[in-house]
Formats: structure tokens, sequence, C-alpha cells
């Protein structure tokens, strides 16, 4: 019985390609805390979710503005506000921001909604007509 002989294509034999975020450079984001509570961790964590989040738009993004505050101060409650701020290229300034009983919270809120603002702002520009020629 003859063997059936296999041939690899060139798409099998390539290496496994990055992800798209992996290959990104890092976006500008400044990040701000106003009473100064910031840690590494908390700002590595924001940057490690500004990358998952608005890494698909970073061709559109000129610079990222992320400002936490404790707005109670010291008597808790749901206290901690996180505004991040998106430029666009081209496009107008977009802002977000969410409040919440723990810092993660509120950053994970703004990120969601910022997302949201972002994705839709783009989707807009593109749906667009052409102006008439006069």
């Amino acid at each position: 019985m003859p063997t059936k002989k296999t041939t690899r294509t060139a798409a099998a034999r390539a290496r496994p390609r990055k992800p798209d975020s992996a290959r990104r450079a890092p976006m500008p984001a400044y990040i701000r805390a106003e009473q100064g509570d910031l840690g590494r961790l908390e700002r590595d964590y924001i940057r490690r979710k500004l990358g998952t989040r608005l890494g698909k738009f970073s061709r559109s993004i000129l610079r990222i503005s992320v400002r936490t505050d404790d707005v109670n101060g010291p008597r808790g409650g749901v206290d901690r506000l996180c505004r991040i701020k998106v430029v666009l290229r081209g496009l107008p300034t977009q802002v977000f921001e969410s409040r919440a009983a723990s810092l993660d919270a509120a950053v994970d809120g703004a990120l969601a909604g910022i997302e949201r603002t972002v994705r839709r702002t783009l989707q807009r520009r593109r749906k667009q007509p052409l102006k008439p020629r006069r």
C-alpha cells in the first residue's frame, strides 16, 4: 500500500507570531495620584490594564492621562475616583471617570468606560460620509 507523503507548507514551518500587544511599544501614559498613595504595584497594574484595554487603538492615541483621588479622605465610603483622559489623533479628547470603594474597582470601571468611548468615537469617524466637492 503506498504511503501518503505530506509536505509542510511555509506557514506551517514559520515560527509562531507574537500577539499584537507584545509587539507594540508602550503607550505614553501619565499616572498621577492626588494623595500620592500609588505605589509601584498599583502603577504597574494600571499600565498593564491600559495596554490590554487600549492597545488595539494605539495608532489613534497620542497620550493617556490617569488620575486617582480619594474624594472623602479618611472617612471611608465610596470615595476612590479614577479619571482617564485619552487624547486622540485628529479627534476630540475623551474623558471617563469612575467612583468605587476600592482603587482597583475604580480603575477597572474607568478602563471599561474609556474603552467603549474610544471605540465609539473611532467608529463614528470611520462612518462619516465624504464631503461633496464644490
